[in-house]
């Protein structure tokens, strides 16, 4: 098959992305199709293939690490050759188009939030995971656990917060702490604090101030377990044991940060609750094929749902593919078992 796989794209969580997609189309290749990796942001600027041999002359790939620290956006517009507004690169829509299937590999915005989606819909393309309702809506942290507390899911207690520099103080002093402080649409623990006294809490939202909104959520102290679903499914657990604070961006990517047991080693009546609670989350907001949620397990043994990833991470030490690989799907596999749904379920 003639695949594309978008990764990159203008989110902090390009890096990631680029990493994620770079996998997918390694072992896209070992199967056989004709994969080209292709960063939604650059698009073809730098192919000098013309746009019609581009899966018969396949570009090279890159071996990519993901740095310890965020990407500079502003940097990474400045370096775009070809100077439109577009979030989207030159040639990307054109060589989707020439595709039987897109592959996406992105993260964060403009990647899980319902816009590529609805963008290859109005193509007529087929892609992997969710459609556009379903990201747009799993996206959002606050919109999220409303209708997930709605269905009977536990979450922590939650406000969304919309303030100005002036109102920092005030939010302080009337919060109940510890609290969690993170943005409403963004993933890979960018932007997430916890806060333990009302100068952290500060600390926080001063940090978060340029999005204007955030949501500050109870602090919950236990185990961080994590369950992926695949094709109405849950997979087995996996427990997240950050060495050092908590598991934020760098932990989650830089090798050997985080100790990821899998499965995680808990009592077989609290992982049967929580496969039903992730395949719950993932059908209640009407996901596709695949997605991650993210849970609490604290000491009484209560499970509380955090968040939910409708594109999981695919990198080296992403998640989804331990699990898979638990239940006996090794990684290249996987892509076949998202690609197969994607052709399968076209949108």
């Amino acid at each position: 098959m003639k695949i594309v796989v978008l990764c990159g794209g203008l989110s902090m969580e390009r890096n990631v992305s680029i990493s994620s997609g770079t996998l997918i189309c390694k072992a896209l290749r070992a199967l056989g199709h004709q994969a080209v990796l292709v960063d939604m942001f650059f698009g073809l600027e730098e192919m000098d293939t013309p746009i019609d041999r581009i899966f018969d002359e396949l570009p090279e790939l890159k071996e990519v690490k993901v740095e310890e620290k965020e990407p500079d956006l502003e940097a990474v517009k400045r370096s775009r050759i070809w100077k439109s507004r577009s979030m989207i690169g030159k040639g990307v829509l054109e060589l989707c188009q020439l595709a039987d299937v897109v592959f996406l590999g992105l993260h964060g915005a403009c990647g899980e939030d319902g816009r590529i989606q609805a963008a290859l819909d109005l193509l007529g393309v087929p892609y992997t995971g969710s459609g556009y309702l379903g990201s747009a809506i799993a996206m959002d942290k606050h919109l999220t656990k409303q209708l997930l507390s709605l269905a009977g899911i536990r979450t922590p207690k939650w406000s969304k917060v919309t303030y100005t520099q002036e109102e920092i103080p005030s939010i302080a002093a009337n919060a109940a702490l510890p609290c969690v402080v993170k943005p409403i649409d963004s993933g890979s623990s960018i932007g997430v604090s916890i806060a333990t006294s009302k100068e952290e809490l500060e600390a926080a939202l001063r940090d978060n101030l340029k999005l204007g909104c955030v949501m500050m959520e109870e602090y919950i102290r236990g185990r961080e377990i994590s369950v992926g679903v695949l094709n109405q499914s849950s997979l087995p657990p996996i427990e997240i044991i950050p060495k050092e604070g908590f598991y934020d961006y760098k932990n989650k990517y830089q090798a050997g940060a985080t100790l990821e047991i899998c499965p995680a080693p808990i009592d077989p009546e609290i992982d049967k609750k929580l496969g039903e609670a992730a395949l719950k989350a993932h059908q209640t907001l009407g996901l596709s094929t695949y997605s991650r949620s993210d849970f609490i397990v604290d000491e009484k043994g209560e499970i509380y749902f955090l968040e939910i990833n409708t594109l999981p991470g695919m990198t080296p030490t992403s998640l989804i593919p331990q699990e898979a690989a638990q239940a006996g799907i090794e990684y290249n596999a996987l892509c076949q078992m998202i690609i197969d749904s994607a052709v399968r379920d076209v949108k």
